[in-house]
């Protein structure tokens, strides 16, 4: 769990306002998930770098990642997902370090109903299986996987908000499975037409098999380069539990064929 986090729990939407009719709607940068789908035909490509920092008691932790995800369009309802950390880097001030692959999902998208505009609320299932995969650093023992309901809501021209719900059943670092519940969600600002910043919250019910809960919050910036490029950037920390980052931050591009 601590060390796939941002992989599962951590992942964007694509924001309000856009500047063209047709804007990339990428699910990075935040925490919740939008409705949107890449649409019949086409490909989209969501990648950053992300560095986390963490005290495990006496043990400062700097781990670095590549957070990726693929999608491919299959009709105006069904997208095809690929989404994973790609690859970590960790360092720890006692001299240890480790790197390796890290797990990856396979996932689809199906779009319910709605554009998340004003009095036509966007609506979306997310369903992802993470196979065992990863190496043995960061590797996981068992299959892995989660459900959400997604949705996006125009409260002005200006703001929306973006709420998930859902559930999993995950790993801790021990390598023991449980079930548990996660929430969402991100309120999103469009400062202009290319600009828009936001404010995230994300919380699972469990993030051990005997852990509580743990909450995280970012916030961040996307900009919309052309239709079919956006830059972002975010910084969050962990404000309750054992397993989120102390602080992290994260850098992006994502880029639609």
């Amino acid at each position: 769990m601590r060390r796939g986090l941002v992989a599962v729990s951590l992942v964007a939407l694509g924001l309000a306002a856009p500047a063209w009719a047709d804007d990339i709607n990428p699910d990075r940068p935040g925490i919740a998930d939008g409705s949107g789908v890449v649409g019949a035909g086409r490909w989209q490509v969501e990648a950053g770098l992300q560095r986390e920092w963490r005290n495990d008691g006496d043990t400062r932790e700097r781990l670095t990642t590549v957070p990726a995800l693929l999608r491919a369009g299959i009709d105006e309802h069904w997208e095809a997902r690929i989404e994973g950390n790609t690859f970590g880097w960790q360092n720890q001030s006692d001299a240890a370090r480790s790197t390796g692959a890290m797990p990856v999902s396979l996932g689809v998208k199906y779009h319910l109903s709605g554009n998340g505009e004003a009095g036509t609320p966007g609506a979306a299932v997310i369903a992802r299986v993470f196979p065992r995969s990863g190496a043995d650093t960061f590797g996981t023992h068992r299959a892995t996987g989660d459900v959400r309901l997604v949705a996006d809501i125009a409260l002005t021209p200006d703001w929306s908000v973006t709420p998930n719900v859902g559930v999993a059943r995950q790993e801790d670092d021990a390598g023991q499975q449980f079930n548990t519940a996660l929430l969402a969600g991100t309120l999103a600002y469009a400062a202009s037409k290319q600009l828009n910043v936001f404010l995230d919250a994300g919380m699972q019910w469990r993030e051990e098999r005997h852990g509580r809960k743990q909450v995280i919050l970012d916030t961040g910036v996307a900009y919309v380069l052309t239709p079919d490029v956006q830059l972002d950037a975010t910084i969050g920390r962990g404000v309750h539990g054992a397993t989120p980052p102390r602080v992290y931050a994260s850098a992006g591009v994502s880029v639609r064929f």
